[in-house]
């Protein structure tokens, strides 16, 4: 389990940030799922850009429900600002390279770690804290899987998406500590780290952004 202080550390580099994230989770993304998403540039994409206009609507919510949390507040609203920025370039993305809008369903991913947020208040907070930063950390993940096989252009723009990701990671894991009343961060990373776990490296009937192994 990472120490607070890795947490919320100031990355400078990519390598560093990818370190760092490889670190915290705890399994790779597997390479049937890359050899799969680099034949699937389309769904890739698409899922690609709702996963990026979910996040900004996560970060939206949060705001919404904890105004009286300045930190929280600020820290959101630039994630918000960066998700919709990503999902406006990834629609370009689509635009340029042919890619027809159509909708998808969602990921098991997401839905999976959400059940088991904790209904109190406070352990709900820092439940949706901690799977907000295991989606970041994994998104982050997943682009440094995926960037070196892909088409130049894309592959860059992949590349140069880790640093606000892991950003994202760590600035939702700061907030968990912060707001961690009852000493639960370290259990309730070491809970939804398995839940992550089990969905990347089991089979998988629907390829996905956050999917597992491709059936």
């Amino acid at each position: 389990m990472p120490t607070t202080s890795k947490i919320i550390s100031k990355v400078t580099s990519i390598d560093a940030i990818v370190r760092e994230i490889r670190n915290f989770l705890t399994v790779p993304t597997p390479d049937a799922w890359v050899t799969h998403a680099t034949s699937d540039l389309a769904t890739l994409l698409i899922d690609h850009a709702n996963c990026e206009y979910k996040a900004a609507a996560t970060g939206m919510s949060l705001i919404t429900k904890y105004r009286h949390m300045p930190r929280l507040q600020r820290l959101m609203a630039r994630l918000i600002r960066e998700e919709m920025l990503h999902y406006e370039q990834v629609l370009a993305f689509m635009e340029r390279m042919g890619v027809e809008f159509r909708p998808l369903s969602a990921s098991r991913y997401a839905k999976t770690l959400r059940e088991s947020v904790r209904t109190d208040e406070a352990g709900r907070l820092v439940d949706l804290l901690i799977v907000g930063a295991i989606v970041e950390a994994r998104s982050c993940e997943r682009f440094a899987a995926l960037w070196p096989h892909l088409p130049s252009s894309l592959g860059r723009y992949y590349k140069s998406l880790l640093r606000s990701e892991g950003r994202h990671y760590q600035d939702y894991l700061a907030l968990a500590r912060e707001n961690d009343t009852e000493n639960s961060v370290d259990q309730r990373l070491s809970h939804f780290l398995k839940i992550d776990q089990r969905l990347i490296q089991s089979p998988d009937q629907e390829f996905r952004f956050h999917s597992g192994i491709p059936a």
